[in-house]
């Protein structure tokens, strides 16, 4: 599972480097959501911009990524191709993580944050 993960202060910023994200890389990709966030204590920021799939299990993997955070932390969601947009209105999880049009939106809407 091809990731990067970049640290800015107490916010990380890890991009998924994969076209897709289902039932055969989930679980890879939770493991290393985890290795790659542990070590900062802030929010991340996911980077869906390359990913043009997403299936049930890589949106299982989104939501347990969330869950690995633990309370205190937000998961955004950012970069969102028109495919993976539509599986995450369909499932109403647009309702649940907050969602940028960027990277760099996804960085504005934090100017002034805690």
């Amino acid at each position: 599972m091809k990731m990067s993960f970049e640290a800015r202060g107490a916010l990380g910023l890890l991009h998924v480097d994969e076209a897709r994200l289902d039932a055969s890389v989930a679980i890879q990709f939770k493991d290393r959501f985890r290795d790659l966030t542990e070590a900062v204590g802030g929010d991340v920021i996911l980077d869906l911009s390359r990913v043009e799939f997403l299936d049930s299990s890589g949106l299982g993997a989104v939501v347990a990524a969330r869950k690995l955070l633990g309370a205190g932390r937000v998961l955004e969601l950012s970069g969102l191709t028109p495919a993976v947009a539509k599986v995450m209105t369909l499932t109403r999880m647009h309702t649940v993580f907050p969602i940028h049009a960027d990277l760099d939106a996804a960085l504005a809407s934090r100017v002034g944050a805690p």
